[in-house]
């Protein structure tokens, strides 16, 4: 019975929300669940746990420095425990390529990009040009290049809320929810606290919700903080405390999510809740293998990278607010 382990090593929620179709696409195509291994910052355990095509899920930080082959050997342990005959990599990196090589894995299929060809097995290579394209597009071309054919580009998420209640007592409010998205790992791609204030303020004068869970790293939690300070008004929820299980019940629980460009609104997606991206200093094309509908600023230009946080001054509350009045209120309200 064939073993399939697939890894992934970005670090970011969204990037690996990304790779879900490509998983799956390869669970499909060698008809077995699979094995997958990710960094721990992903949580993947939580939010992956309940997808019946992937069996265990281990966690490696994939560090730098002098902690490259202490990661490379914990790889290794892997694959020499499992003993698997297929190993497919979802990016250019070194380690895993590496460790798969010294444990004996007959198939090594990854990109082959620079360096990682030496240890790979399959020999048709996305070329260098190739890593100029966002990372979905670089997985449709590698699964692509290997006979793996994708019944649904779109990535989607089950899982199970009710295990999630429990321990999210505080986030069962009675009434409407909806979510805001209100950090991000780039600062450049967040809106302003005053714009979520207005924002909220338009949509609680029309009654869309009772409650808005404001979702937001632990890191970043100031940022909810000064949204609820600052607007002095009590139906905001602070999620910044909340681990990625308590964002998950959030989501699940609201009526639609509106934030900026970044995990959660890749998560909110994936998970099937209406979800709005703000939009104004980065590419919208990047979200064409998603159900995320961006809203831009007016005179928006696309494929454009502005790393200033000033330019999503940009997208006004207002402007905000009327696309999801003029385009989405019939199944929102």
């Amino acid at each position: 019975m064939e073993k399939i382990c697939i890894v992934y090593t970005h670090h970011k929620l969204g990037d690996l929300i990304w790779q879900l179709p490509y998983i799956k696409a390869i669970s499909q195509y060698h008809k077995k669940k699979i094995d997958l291994i990710v960094r721990e910052k992903t949580q993947a355990k939580d939010i992956l746990k309940d997808l019946n095509h992937i069996d265990e899920i281990y966690y490696n930080n994939f560090r730098k420095s002098i902690y490259y082959w202490i990661d490379v050997f914990k790889i290794f342990q892997i694959f020499l425990k499992k003993k698997y005959d297929f190993v497919y990599l979802l990016d250019k990196v070194n380690k895993p390529a590496i460790a798969a090589k010294f444990a004996g894995i007959k198939n090594i299929i990854g990109p082959g990009i620079k360096n990682q060809k030496k240890w790979i097995t399959n020999k048709n290579f996305l070329e260098e040009s190739d890593w100029e394209k966002n990372y979905s597009e670089q997985s449709q071309k590698l699964l692509e290049l290997n006979s793996i054919p994708i019944e649904n580009l779109i990535p989607e998420i089950e899982i199970n809320v009710r295990s999630l209640e429990e321990k999210n007592l505080d986030l069962l409010k009675p009434g409407k929810k909806i979510s805001f998205g209100v950090d991000s790992f780039e600062d450049y791609k967040m809106w302003y606290e005053e714009n979520f204030i207005e924002l909220a303020d338009l949509l609680y004068k029309k009654k869309f919700f009772d409650y808005v869970y404001l979702i937001c790293s632990s890191q970043k939690s100031y940022i909810a903080e000064k949204i609820i300070k600052d607007s002095k008004k009590e139906y905001f929820i602070n999620c910044s405390n909340k681990n990625l299980s308590g964002i998950v019940l959030a989501l699940k629980k609201s009526a639609f999510f509106v934030g900026n460009n970044s995990g959660p609104l890749n998560l909110a997606a994936a998970l099937k809740i209406k979800s709005f991206g703000l939009i104004a200093n980065d590419p919208i094309s990047e979200l064409k293998f998603s159900k995320i509908t961006p809203i831009t600023p007016d005179e928006y230009v696309d494929n454009v990278w502005t790393r200033n946080r000033v330019g999503m001054r940009k997208l006004t509350a207002k402007k905000v607010y009327s696309f999801i009045i003029n385009n989405f209120a019939e199944g929102l309200n």
